[in-house]
């Protein structure tokens, strides 16, 4: 798991470029709430091409956009709707926690972690159309994949003991493959050609870094930390060099590199950074190629040395600064991993009998009735309508999603722009009254 956070909030799910464009939703939940600033009981967020789009958490209770484009083009009841169906899944996971919790014999006082991702991938055809490449839907349990959807072969797929008794209850039910196949190949596609053409102009830009080349003092009276730092580029392809008197520095000069990571704003950052003698005269520049924007530039050390408190340091503090709730969250996500590992050694059997009772799918989560948490999991998918996203394992960073499709128009792509839905075991899905298929659970 603390590998998938990595991966998420270090932007590295899928490079962005002209032929591929990926749609993801990932949702986060925790057992109980861990009293640390931005760190929420639940979250949810969509992402185009690794850019965050839309974000729900408990606190705000409301499914609010995070691009401009996704503001204009999207009429109010896509958001209206978009936030009953995550507040319908918030619900579907406090369920599935407390079941996998029993079900795994594990303490209430512990902090316990459940995951969903699900989404698309698809490739611009010669038309400019997009052609599914291929789709996810994965859950993410205490940092141990739980459970995933094989589309090929339209099979759920446990890789843990624990998720078995869950695989055998989706399995069985082929409405609700047929669904997710359905979803992943057709209707997160639509969306995701729907997605792509409203951001087409914000995909297409780019953004030139800017470069700040200083140093500061190191823990040997005697050297310096020289820093060569670009931030605000995008995309996130960028070479950097540190350089003595033309020549560049490698990690065997002791070059070391926070490797490239991402800013609030969606643009991203990379600092690389050398000690050497402060009694050395060399010319030390930095140089940073950024093709998408065109910028090769090379900045040359003035042999200042900033001390703590000067300006520059203050405004390259703040830009680190940006970065702090992602540290925190790797923190957490990393303590509780611990955690559970510790746990595990010492716990009794991964499976009691006492909690063998099927997950429900997330996506069932709108239907799902508080007060059954002693019934079967049921897909997060079907939380607004039944679907077996609900026994999580790490949502695994990956493209497309099931999100922010509801129910499906006469055009086949969902209007309501919530979560995708998922049907009952019943072989047909019913009508809810509203734009959303109505599912019962599990």
């Amino acid at each position: 798991m603390f590998r998938f956070i990595l991966l998420v909030l270090l932007g590295t799910i899928v490079t962005v470029n002209c032929e591929r464009h990926s749609l993801t939703y990932i949702y986060t939940a925790l057992s109980k709430p861990v009293g640390l600033p931005g760190i929420h009981e639940f979250t949810a967020m969509g992402l185009l091409d690794n850019k965050m789009i839309d974000y729900f958490d408990n606190d705000n209770q409301k499914k609010v956009p995070k691009q401009d484009w996704m503001k204009e083009k999207l009429p109010a009841d896509y958001w209206e709707k978009g936030t009953h169906s995550r507040c319908s899944k918030q619900q579907w996971f406090k369920v599935n926690i407390d079941i996998l919790i029993k079900r795994m014999n594990q303490s209430d006082d512990d902090i316990h972690v459940l995951q969903w991702l699900h989404g698309c991938v698809g490739e611009t055809q010669s038309d400019g159309s997009l052609k599914f490449v291929h789709g996810m839907d994965m859950y993410n349990y205490d940092g141990n994949d739980f459970l995933s959807f094989d589309d090929d072969n339209q099979v759920w797929v446990a890789p843990v003991q624990a998720a078995e008794p869950t695989k055998r209850k989706w399995d069985d039910v082929q409405v609700l493959k047929e669904y997710t196949k359905g979803y992943l190949e057709k209707e997160c596609m639509d969306w995701l050609s729907k997605f792509v053409t409203y951001g087409q102009k914000q995909l297409e830009s780019s953004s030139p870094p800017t470069v700040f080349v200083y140093a500061t003092p190191a823990r040997v009276e005697s050297n310096v930390v020289l820093r060569c730092m670009a931030t605000g580029f995008y995309p996130k392809d960028i070479i950097l060099h540190i350089k003595r008197n033309g020549r560049i520095l490698e990690k065997a000069d002791g070059v070391e590199t926070t490797g490239i990571r991402p800013n609030e704003d969606d643009t991203y950052q990379r600092r690389d950074f050398v000690e050497i003698l402060k009694s050395d005269k060399s010319d030390y520049t930095c140089q940073v190629i950024h093709k998408e924007s065109r910028l090769n530039i090379e900045k040359h050390w003035d042999h200042k040395v900033e001390e703590e408190g000067g300006s520059n340091g203050m405004t390259i503090g703040i830009i680190i600064g940006i970065l702090a709730v992602v540290v925190v969250v790797v923190v957490v996500v990393g303590v509780l991993v611990w955690r559970h590992k510790k746990q595990q050694q010492a716990a009794a059997p991964l499976y009691p009998a006492a909690a063998a009772a099927p997950l429900i799918p997330a996506a069932a989560a709108d239907h799902l009735n508080p007060a059954a948490a002693a019934a079967p999991l049921i897909p997060a998918a079907a939380a607004d309508h039944l679907y077996p996203a609900a026994v999580a394992a790490p949502l695994i960073a990956g493209a497309g999603s099931k999100e922010s499709l509801g129910t499906k128009s006469d055009s086949g792509v969902s209007s309501d722009g919530s979560d995708h839905n998922v049907p009952t075991e019943k072989s047909s899905l019913q009508a809810s009254g509203s734009d959303d298929q109505s599912l019962n659970s599990v």
